[in-house]
This record gives C-alpha cells, structure tokens and sequence, in this order.
C-alpha cells in the first residue's frame, strides 16, 4: 500500500493494522505495462528531440493487442450497421408498438440529457402506450409494461396509475424523457374529464422515471389541477388530446413531477403535481425507504441539497439547511446506492461496503468529453464520492458538535486496469475505511477501493479526505509551505512560447476530439517545445474563474469550491489539445483519447479555488512519450495555481490517443 502523506509527515491509512495491500486485496487481471520512460535528453540536459521513447512489447502481448483490435473492429462495424438499420427503420416504419403491450422492449439511441437533468431510476424504450397498456399501469403491473428494469429487489411495488378513479386516458401518443422544454413531456388521449386526465398523464410520466421505486410500497397522490391563466373552469369536452410538458422533477422533500398541461379543443390548461408517498407510518431514513437497502437516490438527493436527517439519520439533523459535509448536486452526483455496510455508527478504525452507480449512455460527460468513453474526472468522482461516503456515515463530524467542518480530498493514487466503454452499465465499488484520526478542528480518514463492471475490476485507487474547520481552511499554505512556487514558465521568462488557440478550435463544431459545453475548462495553451523539466515540452493555461460557473452551485451546496477532478482534468484537456496540435492524429482513421490502462496516477491538493480567487493556472510537464502499433501516450506532471499559491499536483497523468479502426 502506497504510504500516503498530509503536508509532508508520511501517514500509513492502515498503521499497525493487519489489513490488506490493494495488491493482496485483488490479484491482477491485467498485464503490467512498461515502466513510465523519461524522455531522452542530451548531455545537458535539454530533450534531444530525437525518437522518443517507444515501449518494447512482448509477442503475447502484441498477439493479444491484435485479437483485442480486430474484434474491436468488428463490434464497431456491427454497431454502425445496426444504429443505419435503426435510423432507417426509424424514418420508414409508423409501425406502433400496440401489439407488444407485453412483448420484447427495443431501445432507440438517446439525445444527450443535459447537465442537472434528472437521471430517471429505470429506463424503458416505450414511447408509446395503448389502452391494454395503460389498463396494466392501473394493475400495478409495471415491469410487464415497461420491462424488468423497473423491478428492484426489495421494493414492494403498489403504486398504480388512477388509483382509486376511473381511468380516462385511452393512448400515450408519445413519452419524452428530455422533451418539451428539456424536462420531459407527454401526448395523450382521453376520453372523461379533462382534469382528472391532466393528472394521470403526470402520473405516466412519474412512472416512466421510475421515481417510485425509491420508497417502497409508496403511491401517488396529487392535488387537484389547478387551472392556468384567465379562464376558471372546463367546458364540458368528453375528450380530445392533451400535452403534459414537465416543468419540475426531484427527489426532495419528496419524489415529485410538476408541469402544465395543455388541451386540443380549447380547455384551459392546468398546473398539476404528482408526488410518490411512503405508507403512512413508515421511515424513510437509512434501510428504512427499502427493505435490505441502506442509501439509495432518495438519500444521496438528501444528502446533497436536502435533509441530513433523512440522508444519514437522526444525529445529522443540525446539519440540515447550514454549510456542512454533502455530496455534490446534479450533474456531479455520482453515486446511487449503497448495497451493503459492516460498519457502526461511532467506529472508526475500520469498514467494508459496497455501493453502485449506473452510468446511462445519454449522459451529459458523454456527449462534453473528448474521450471515447467516461471522461477522467468521473472516474475520481464517482469513486472518491462512494469511498467517502460511510466514513462521513460513521460520524466523525459528530465527535466535533458546534464546529462547522467541511469536507475536502487531500490526495491519494489510481489506476485504470482495464479499459471498458461505460454507457449504460452499472459501477459497483467495493470500499474500505482504513483510518479515522481525529484532531482539533479537523479529521483525516483514509480509504482504498476498486470499481467493478459485470463483476470484473477495471480501476483501484486510495485517498485521503480531512474535514476541517472554517480556521484550518482559513490557514491552508498550499503544497510549498507558504513560500514562493513560480510557474516553469515564470522561472523561464525568455522561453520561446508559441500558443494553441483551443476557444477558436472549439468554435468550429466540426472539430474533432474537443472538450465542449459543460467541459469547457481551458480557453488556450501556450506550448514550450522541449521545455519543462524533463527537456520534452511544457504546457501553460490560464482562465479566469466566474463566479457563476456551473460547476460551484454543484460542488458544494452552501460551500463551493471547484472540484478538484475538474483541475486534473483541465490538465488532461491541455495535454489533449497538445496531442492534436502536434499531429499525432495524423494519418488515424478513427482517432480517439482513452485512459491508458496500467499507469498508476497520483493528486495532491493543499487548497481550494473559491468562486472569489480570480483565476487558475496550470502547468504540465511532457514527462515521456510512448508510441504503440496504434497510437501514442503522454504522461506528464503537473500543478496548479491560485494567484500566489499552488495548491494542486498530479505525478504521472497519462493521455492515450489511439486509432480505434487502423
């Protein structure tokens, strides 16, 4: 286990303990790759600029890196032939899906949700309901409708559509989950009274996000419609078509839709709002909301923006509404459920769990990120979030009441040991608490932990989180004790720099392999071709910080900092942006950037970037670079900055771009 370390004093998570190394913990599943090269320099030091340093692969290893390939290949054909065929399909075919009320469930591509958009707890490919259907929603008969997705062990399902009502809708024409105005939306027909109508129409659509399957045995209930604008009643229409556009769905206080319903022959249209119950009399705290659950999304949604109390139990209720320990909001939540815990409220020294995160395909990091699959930053959050979040459970804030503490990551090291395309599986991530030590206006706890996918490891790591008091932040003196830490490039002021401009590659939406929208984290790059301390290139970025970035509203609610994830990946996109400047693309049919598998990479952070420091700068170190059968990587060091301060390190960063069809 790598001995971790808290401003320069070595800290072993596990001390005298017996527990194991991550190396005893799980046997590896992957060849081990070539030690990290330097690049080659002269004999005074500078990069030679001659061939840079090409990894040596064995015969198994390039025999097995051809298999890899060639059925890569093939699966990306069958996938481009099959999204033509279901374009085609799609465009000809007004076929409805009438006939399979209870048949085979298809799935047609998403459009990417946007970043905060509701992440639905099951998902279905109807898009369109018949009146058989609909008569089985008033069964309670879900699953048989929308598909096995929507059973969760556990959860006693007895929500119906049109509970204790006649039903009077007749056809779901159309289900939107991002439609309308971004929210979702819903075109139906009915026959019966309009009101009652605009209801269960909400009442489908809450359904269809499967928000009920957070609360066990919960039902429906929802006012009266209220009705918009001028008008005060309905006229007498026995039927017609109306729209449902969702304007509001959440999981706190309780899981809820809102939205306006408009009508085809002139009705007024109504304001109406669904909410899932629990059973009168219930709980709805830890393993209460779900038999055999502990947390699930009801929680994490509490624990972000909500109530302590419901989140993580009674003894966090003073947490509530005040600055305190949460995870991030929207679209930076990256964790779902906890399946299991060996731990105790008040035990610190040690506990194992279990939790999962389910990564759809039309997630918004999908469609902003340069990479081929889940960007790096995701890989930090969604596992640094699920290891920290039973020690926060154990209750270390609570030996400390009346101090504010807010927590922070200080470091730790990860590996990806696989490289596996993420859309639409499920995370499952194996924790352990290691240490809680306890100090006056602060915390330290330690963590190890390894992501599975179908069962199989694919990315280990182990870090270090502090809680700390408003004066032990107040305090911090970043990475070099206080003392002065210029930039490479401030040290080497007559340094020939030359710049890519990454705002105007990024204007052109044809460009490929480009960072945009919510991951537009650097603007340009200025390149020292062989500079840097290791003589093969140096990057330098600076921005500007805006107050109203997405990102602080995220990443805290009433504390907001910039995510330190974000910092090592606006690294990354420099590197990226690197890469392609200097043609390493060129000639790839199908270039793409993964995360090279097998290269430990390790963060420090002494700091944080408040919405008020004004800027952020970062440098990186072209480290090695190491050219393969079918692409190229890069593994640089970096920092990074608040004016006068340098406060992050990242050692061994590596980007891979590869030709995904050579």
């Amino acid at each position: 286990m790598t001995v971790l370390d808290f401003d320069g004093i070595a800290f072993d998570p596990v001390g005298a303990s017996p527990a194991r190394t991550l190396a005893q913990a799980e046997p590896p599943t992957t060849s081990t790759a070539q030690a990290v090269q330097p690049a080659p320099t002269t004999a005074d030091g500078l990069y030679s600029g001659a061939a840079v340093t090409d990894s040596v692969p064995s015969p198994i290893a390039e025999l097995r890196t051809g298999v890899v390939t060639a059925h890569r290949a093939v699966l990306a054909a069958q996938v481009a032939m099959q999204r033509a065929l279901w374009t085609r399909a799609i465009g000809s075919s007004t076929a409805r899906d009438d006939a399979s009320t209870t048949g085979p469930i298809e799935r047609a591509p998403a459009a990417a949700a946007r970043e905060g958009a509701f992440k639905p707890l099951a998902r279905t490919g109807r898009t369109h309901l018949d009146l058989a259907a609909l008569a089985l929603l008033a069964e309670g008969a879900i699953t048989t409708v929308f598909g096995p997705a929507y059973r969760r062990d556990g959860v006693e399902v007895a929500v119906r559509l049109a509970a204790g009502e006649p039903l009077v809708l007749t056809e779901i024409e159309l289900i939107e989950l991002y439609g309308g105005k971004g929210d979702g939306r819903v075109v139906a027909r009915y026959e019966g009274a309009p009101g009652v109508a605009a209801r269960q129409a909400a009442e489908v659509f809450a359904l269809f996000t499967g928000m009920h399957l957070c609360l066990s045995g919960s039902t429906l209930t929802a006012a009266s419609p209220v009705v918009t604008g001028s008008a005060t009643a309905f006229t007498s229409a026995p039927r017609g078509t109306l729209e449902f556009v969702v304007t509001g769905l959440d999981l706190v206080p309780r899981p809820h839709v809102t939205g306006t319903v408009s009508f085809s022959g002139g009705e007024p249209s109504v304001a109406v709002e669904v909410t899932v119950t629990e059973p009168a009399g219930t709980g709805v705290g830890p393993g209460e909301a779900v038999p055999g659950l502990l947390l699930n999304e009801f929680h994490m949604t509490h624990l972000a923006r909500g109530d302590q109390a419901i989140a993580m139990g009674p003894e966090f209720a003073d947490y509530t509404g005040v600055r305190a320990t949460r995870l991030p909001t929207g679209g930076l939540l990256l964790v779902d459920r906890v399946r299991d815990f060996d731990g105790a409220r008040g035990t610190f020294d040690s506990a194992s769990y279990t939790t999962e995160y389910d990564s759809p395909a039309d997630s918004w990091y999908y469609a902003d990120t340069a990479n081929e699959s889940m960007p790096h930053f995701v890989y930090m959050e969604t596992s640094l979030q699920a290891a920290l979040l039973m020690g926060y459970y154990a209750g270390p804030t609570l030996t400390q009441p009346g101090t504010t503490l807010s927590l922070r990551n200080l470091g730790g090291t990860a590996t990806v040991l696989r490289q596996v395309d993420l859309r639409d599986r499920t995370i499952e991530q194996s924790s352990r608490m290691l240490s809680t030590t306890i100090l006056p206006g602060s915390s330290l706890q330690t963590f190890d932990y390894t992501l599975r996918v179908d069962g199989e490891p694919f990315y280990a790591g182990e870090t270090m989180f502090g809680y700390f008091s408003d004066e032990a932040l107040a305090n911090q003196t970043g990475l070099d004790a206080g003392r002065p830490a210029p930039s490479w490039l401030a040290e080497n002021p007559r340094a020939q720099v030359r710049t890519i401009d990454v705002a105007a590659r990024r204007a052109d939406p044809n460009a490929p392999l480009c960072s945009r929208d919510t991951l537009t984290l650097i603007d340009r790059v200025d390149v020292v071709d062989g500079g840097g301390e290791h003589g093969a290139g140096y990057l330098h970025s600076l921005r500007a910080i805006d107050p109203d970035d997405w990102f602080l509203t995220r990443h805290f609610h009433l504390d907001p900092v910039i995510p330190g994830s974000l910092g090592v990946e606006s690294v990354i996109h420099a590197v990226q942006e690197w890469l392609i400047d200097a043609g390493h693309a060129a000639g790839m049919t199908d270039p793409v950037f993964r995360i090279p598998a097998d290269i430990p990479f390790s963060w420090r952070y002494r700091g944080q970037f408040l919405p008020t420091d004004g800027t952020v700068e970062l440098e990186a170190h072209i480290k090695a670079l190491r050219r393969g059968p079918h692409g190229v990587t890069a593994v640089v060091d970096g920092s990074l900055w608040k004016p006068g301060l340098r406060i992050y390190e990242v050692t061994d960063l590596a980007v891979e771009l590869v030709d995904r069809m050579p």
